[in-house]
C-alpha cells in the first residue's frame, strides 16, 4: 500500500490538471509558451501517474482494469473479476 502522502499528493495533481486543461488547450493553440511556464506544473498531465485504484501503487498498473498486478491476481484467484480465471494447460 502506498503512503498516504503520495496518494494524497496524486489526488492534487489530479485535481489541477482538471482545472488548467482548458486554459492549457488555449495557450497551446495560440502558441503562447510563456504563458504556459506561467502555469503551476503540476497542471501538466504528464505529471499523474497511473496507480493501482485500490491500494496506490504505482508499480506493476494493469491499465484495462485499473489495479496493480499484485491486486489482479489476489482478485482473480478469488473469482471476483467476472471473466477471468486462472489458466492451465
Amino acid at each position: 500500500m502506498a503512503r498516504k502522502s503520495v496518494q494524497a499528493r496524486q489526488i492534487k495533481r489530479e485535481k489541477l490538471v482538471a482545472k488548467f486543461a482548458e486554459r492549457r488547450a488555449q495557450l497551446k493553440a495560440d502558441g503562447d509558451y510563456e504563458g504556459l511556464d506561467k502555469l503551476p506544473k503540476n497542471a501538466s498531465p504528464v505529471r499523474l501517474k497511473n496507480r493501482c485504484g485500490l491500494t496506490g501503487r504505482g508499480k506493476g498498473y494493469i491499465r484495462f482494469f485499473g489495479i496493480s498486478r499484485l491486486k489482479f491476481r489476489e482478485l482473480a484467484s478469488d473469482g471476483k473479476i467476472p471473466g477471468i480465471k486462472k489458466s492451465s494447460w
